[in-house]
C-alpha cells in the first residue's frame, strides 16, 4: 500500500511537471552512450558486443584490447555519464530524493540496454558510482570496501561484484536512518529510500546474474573433480 501511494505520488508529479520526463529522458540518453562500443570500434574496429564477454564496458575492453589506457577511458566515461545525470537532476529537483534517484536508475539503465546497439550494454557499475558518489556516497565506499575484501580472498572480480551488491543492499537497507543524514538530496521517507537502492543494486544484480552461473558452474566443476 505505501508502495502504491509513492507511485502514486510520482505519477501526479509526471502529469503536472513534465520536467521529470526530461529528467528521465536526458538521464536515460546519457546512460545509453556506448563508450566502449565507440571507443573499441573507432580504435581496434573491433564490435566488442561479439568479443570477450561480450559486455560493453570497461573491463572487456581492457580483456580484449589489452590497452589499460582504453579500459580505464571507457570507465571514466562512463563514472561521467552517471554523474553528470545526477548533476542535471539535482539543479532541477535539488530537494526530491525521489526524482533524483530516479535519474540514477534511468542513467544506470540506458548504460545496460542502450538503444543504439541493440540493447546490449554494460554491467552499470561504473555509471553506478559516478552517480551515487554526489547522491548516496556511503553505497560507493560499502561497495568498494567489500568489493576490495572479497576479491582479495577470491581473487575473482564477478565474484567481489555479487557479493558487494548484495551485501551493499542489505547494509544500506538495515542502516537506513544512520545513513539518511549522508543523502544528498536526503529524505525522511524509508519507502522511496527503499525503492531506488532496490531499483539500482537489483539492476547491477540481474546484470551479474550471467557471470553468477559462470561461478556457480565452475564450483560444481571443481567439485566434481
Amino acid at each position: 500500500m505505501k508502495y502504491k501511494i509513492i507511485f502514486l505520488k510520482l505519477f501526479n508529479f509526471v502529469i503536472f511537471d513534465m520536467r521529470i520526463l526530461l529528467i528521465i529522458f536526458v538521464s536515460y540518453l546519457l546512460g545509453s552512450i556506448p563508450t566502449a562500443f565507440i571507443l573499441m570500434k573507432l580504435v581496434k574496429n573491433i564490435d566488442i558486443r561479439t568479443a570477450g564477454s561480450g559486455n560493453v564496458g570497461g573491463m572487456n575492453t581492457y580483456e580484449v584490447s589489452g590497452s589499460k589506457l582504453l579500459g580505464f577511458i571507457v570507465f571514466l566515461v562512463d563514472f561521467l555519464k552517471g554523474f553528470f545525470a545526477v548533476i542535471i537532476s539535482k539543479n532541477f529537483f535539488p530537494d526530491n530524493f525521489l526524482i533524483v534517484g530516479l535519474s540514477v536508475f534511468f542513467v544506470v539503465l540506458g548504460h545496460c540496454y542502450s538503444v543504439w546497439i541493440g540493447f546490449k550494454g554494460g554491467r552499470g557499475l561504473a555509471t553506478a558510482f559516478g552517480s551515487t558518489i554526489t547522491f548516496i556516497p556511503p553505497a560507493f565506499f560499502i561497495w568498494a570496501l567489500i568489493w576490495l575484501a572479497v576479491y582479495i580472498k577470491s581473487k575473482d572480480i564477478h565474484l567481489g561484484n555479487i557479493w558487494a551488491t548484495i551485501s551493499t543492499f542489505i547494509l544500506m537497507i538495515i542502516n537506513f536512518d544512520f545513513l539518511k543524514k549522508y543523502l544528498d538530496p536526503s529524505t525522511d521517507s524509508f519507502n522511496e529510500y527503499t525503492l531506488i537502492v532496490t531499483l539500482v543494486l537489483g539492476l547491477i544484480f540481474i546484470r551479474h546474474l550471467e557471470p553468477l552461473r559462470m561461478i556457480i558452474s565452475k564450483t560444481r566443476l571443481k567439485k566434481e573433480v
